[in-house]
């Protein structure tokens, strides 16, 4: 330990603090992003102020550390602006021409397949935004959509498993060399699969008839110029990360980089001429990004990070190690402890208490990991991203979602571990 105890008690229960904040953001009404980024500062105050070692070792600690969180803020920037990109050109509307269907059964098939691999290429959160999104353009009615919404959710989670692009912490797997991205997609697709088919055959018993028509036919609406082009390239370039750093050996957030500077140029030379098209261009895009998420991320990682640099998260590895002694019962436990807790620092704080020597790169136990907490974050409304967007644009409360959605998820969960360990 690099803490006197004091400093180390201190640390930890700012810590606890700021989690319950996070945890219970929808009820203190205070922004888990204010909460995250006050908990990284004030944790590694409390590391340079009792830190044992010299300033310049301490300050080299914390450098080391800020170079792989940044590696994930840029690359959620990048890809965060891409999306909203191809959606400010209407993109996403040849989605909703998919979609044309007023039949219940038909409708919740087609979103919880639409929803698991855009998931895939997108990331679930921005699948889910989405989703729900045009979910609102096809059942007028709120109470109509709740179900559908619930299974968005679900199927937005377990389609962003098995990539390394599809969820923020795979992503953070991948960043950080725990798992490959031929290794996830192979080894973790099929329990993803049926994370979301479990729970899809439980609504399919529930919903009988069809829905209301909308009075607006959104998947004719018109496009904006360009449309059709910046949609291709948006998603092929999404899709050529992975390629990109299996090619060169670059981190992925350089591949994304590269993307955006490839769609920046096209759209710029798109609509230069045209001053009534500045809302397409990505200076105007920028500023509807999502700074708070991303800000967010940065504190909490950093947060996690102050933990790991003093030994607790070492000595939360040997605990369950102790306890539970089996990497399968390990990862199984997080993917439930996600449900309650937030999956980014809950993965961040897993990469900090086990190495790469105990557990290397697409060891069983990282594979499962991602699936794990990519998943288990579904079986309540605050284990998620996708989940909280759920009650924020739909106003589904936690004891609505509880009762609609945590029974099917858990199934869906505890299907797909079985179907890893049969598998592998």
């Amino acid at each position: 330990m690099e803490l006197c105890g004091s400093f180390l008690f201190i640390m930890i229960g700012i810590f606890i603090i700021g989690y319950l904040g996070i945890i219970f953001e929808f009820y203190i009404k205070v922004n888990k992003t204010a909460v995250g980024i006050t908990l990284a500062a004030l944790c590694w105050m409390v590391y340079f102020l009792g830190c044992s070692s010299s300033l310049e070792t301490s300050m080299h600690k914390l450098t080391e550390h800020l170079s792989g969180v940044s590696q994930i803020i840029f690359f959620l920037l990048g890809a965060m602006t891409l999306v909203e990109l191809i959606d400010s050109h209407k993109g996403f509307n040849t989605l909703i021409s998919w979609i044309h269907t007023q039949n219940k059964r038909k409708l919740i098939v087609l979103i919880s397949l639409i929803s698991f691999f855009l998931s895939a290429v997108l990331d679930n959160l921005t699948t889910t935004i989405l989703m729900i999104s045009i979910l609102r353009k096809l059942i007028p009615s709120n109470k109509d959509r709740i179900l559908p919404g619930c299974m968005i959710v679900i199927a937005a989670n377990a389609g962003g498993a098995w990539t390394p692009i599809g969820d923020v912490t795979t992503t953070m797997l991948w960043i950080d060399n725990r798992i490959s991205t031929l290794a996830v997609m192979k080894d973790i697709f099929l329990p993803s699969l049926f994370a979301m088919v479990i729970p899809l055959g439980f609504y399919l018993t529930k919903l009988k008839g069809s829905y209301p028509k909308p009075e607006i036919n959104y998947g004719s609406e018109k496009r904006e110029p360009g449309s059709k082009l910046v949609f291709a390239l948006g998603v092929l370039s999404l899709i050529a990360v992975p390629i990109f750093k299996w090619l060169t050996g670059l981190p992925p957030f350089m591949g994304i980089m590269l993307a955006l500077a490839i769609l920046w140029i096209v759209t710029d030379i798109i609509h230069h001429k045209h001053e009534e098209r500045e809302h397409l261009r990505i200076p105007f895009i920028l500023t509807k990004i999502d700074v708070a998420s991303i800000l967010f991320f940065m504190g909490i990682l950093l947060a996690i990070d102050a933990l790991e640099a003093v030994g607790i998260l070492k000595l939360l590895a040997t605990f369950l190690n102790e306890t539970v002694n089996n990497s399968t019962a390990i990862a199984t436990v997080i993917g439930i402890i996600s449900a309650i807790i937030d999956n980014v620092p809950l993965v961040a704080a897993t990469m900090g208490m086990y190495d790469r020597i105990a557990f290397p790169i697409d060891s069983s136990f990282w594979l499962l990991t991602a699936f794990t907490a990519g998943t288990g974050g579904s079986m309540l409304s605050i284990g998620s991203a996708a989940g909280v967007a759920l009650m924020g644009i739909e106003k589904v409360d936690f004891i609505t979602y509880l009762k609609k959605a945590s029974l099917p998820a858990a199934l869906g969960y505890a299907g797909g571990i079985i179907i890893y360990i049969l598998i592998i």
